[in-house]
């Protein structure tokens, strides 16, 4: 079959590419059950690290001497578990920071010519519980739109860095006009997939095997679409939740990297204790200006590329310890909100890590790893082998399947991680 490079599928005026077909180039030669208690997961990148020194401990096992960043999160102990050793595989020194980009999708070779990303972790659990709730997925950064989260075909999504502006999504009703337009649109918009999806079956018979599953593919994603857009619309008739909270102002210092992590955690927790949204990636920030913290003179990024100097690492050890008492904050507003008798903590992942293990020399091994809450077993350090380490992947699976998601498998995952189980409770 001979089809054009430059076909499209029209309907009413508006265009919908087709994705790339083999025979385009002629012409040129699993799910949570909804009776189950809501699982939820926050995911959390210092992507300046955690000075590997502070924050793990020497000890392994349940009876360890908590380091100095651990101590901040004592009341806590057996409610998180600190992981060493682990690693995505793939990765290398020279692109230690766009490492960042496969953080929560463990592709390897991010930061190299020619690579494309895969299906972010959170991403991956909306496709099957992101239905449930008025927002699939929040994804929100300390500064700049770059975010953790990554579409099915590698493209990423641009992450809010607005409290202020969530919080009107989140919680603030439009005017009825506004309401009634929205839902005019997602009804316009329905009846278009409608149509292309139609021209789209008509090719179907003409192609190989490869485009025919190829465009199985997009049909599928054009199915999803469409019940996703009828969701929106059934939420967009539901008046939004009500929280009794001023709604935050937005902190225009970029090097204030505290004061926006804390508005950023407020914010996911109303967003999760309202069920809202279950699935949230932050970003945390990491300004190159000095942050506004007393003993600090030098900025974040700074800080982190210390050299092993021995003022470098005092002050660094002062931002530090501030990001992991927000760390702290946040666990305490989840244990404190209840959800039918259950702390809100017992039931929502908070996975705390890095794609930097050490953010001076740029390493990419032994990256911190903090789980807490989620209804594991917990008040431990699992210590892995940081020379011949278990993909970070492996953890990601264990994550995805206490969502409800059956799944072995996740990126370069090789099975579950070791060593960590459900409560009994």
């Amino acid at each position: 079959m001979n089809i054009a490079r430059r076909t499209f599928l029209h309907s009413a005026g508006i265009s919908l590419a087709l994705p790339w077909l083999s025979a385009l180039a002629n012409d040129s030669k699993g799910a949570s059950n909804l009776d189950q208690p809501p699982r939820r997961m926050i995911c959390i990148c210092a992507p300046l690290g955690l000075h590997p020194d502070n924050f793990f401990p020497t000890q392994s096992g349940k009876d360890y001497a908590l380091s100095p960043y651990l101590d901040i999160l004592k009341d806590f102990r057996d409610e998180f578990t600190v992981i060493s050793g682990l690693a995505h595989a793939g990765m290398g020194s020279s692109f230690a920071h766009q490492a960042s980009a496969s953080f929560l999708t463990g592709a390897p070779g991010a930061g190299r010519p020619g690579f494309r990303n895969t299906i972010s972790l959170d991403q991956l659990a909306a496709d099957h519980i992101g239905t449930q709730t008025r927002f699939p997925s929040l994804a929100l950064s300390g500064e700049g739109s770059g975010g953790l989260s990554w579409t099915r075909t590698g493209a990423l999504i641009a992450a809010d860095n607005s409290p202020s502006r969530v919080f009107a999504r989140l919680f603030l009703e439009g005017k009825a006009e506004d309401v009634q337009g929205q839902i005019r649109s997602l009804e316009d918009g329905r009846s278009i997939l409608d149509d292309v999806r139609d021209q789209a079956q008509s090719l179907r018979s003409g192609l190989g095997s490869d485009d025919r599953d190829k465009l199985d593919e997009y049909l599928t994603s054009v199915r999803e679409l469409e019940q996703r857009m009828v969701k929106d619309e059934s939420w967009a008739r539901r008046p939004k939740p009500k929280v009794n909270v001023e709604p935050p102002k937005d902190i225009p210092n970029a090097a204030d990297l505290i004061g926006r992590t804390r508005l950023l955690f407020d914010l996911s927790h109303l967003a999760i204790q309202t069920d809202s949204t279950r699935l949230i990636t932050i970003m945390l920030a990491g300004s190159s200006f000095a942050p506004p913290i007393a003993g600090v003179s030098l900025g974040h990024h700074d800080l982190s590329h210390h050299g092993k100097d021995p003022s470098k690492l005092e002050q660094l050890k002062i931002v530090e310890l501030e990001t992991m008492k927000t760390v702290r904050d946040l666990l305490g507003k989840l244990k404190q909100s209840k959800e039918d008798g259950t702390s809100l903590l017992d039931r929502t992942s908070v996975f705390l890590g890095s794609n930097l293990g050490d953010g001076s020399s740029h390493s990419t091994k032994n990256l911190p790893v903090l789980l807490a809450g989620g209804g594991f077993q917990h008040g431990q350090h699992l210590a892995f082998d940081a020379d011949n380490p278990p993909p970070l992947c492996n953890l990601f699976v264990n994550m995805l399947q206490r969502l409800g998601l059956e799944t072995n498998k996740f990126g370069t995952s090789t099975g579950t991680l070791t060593g960590l189980e459900l409560s009994q409770g």
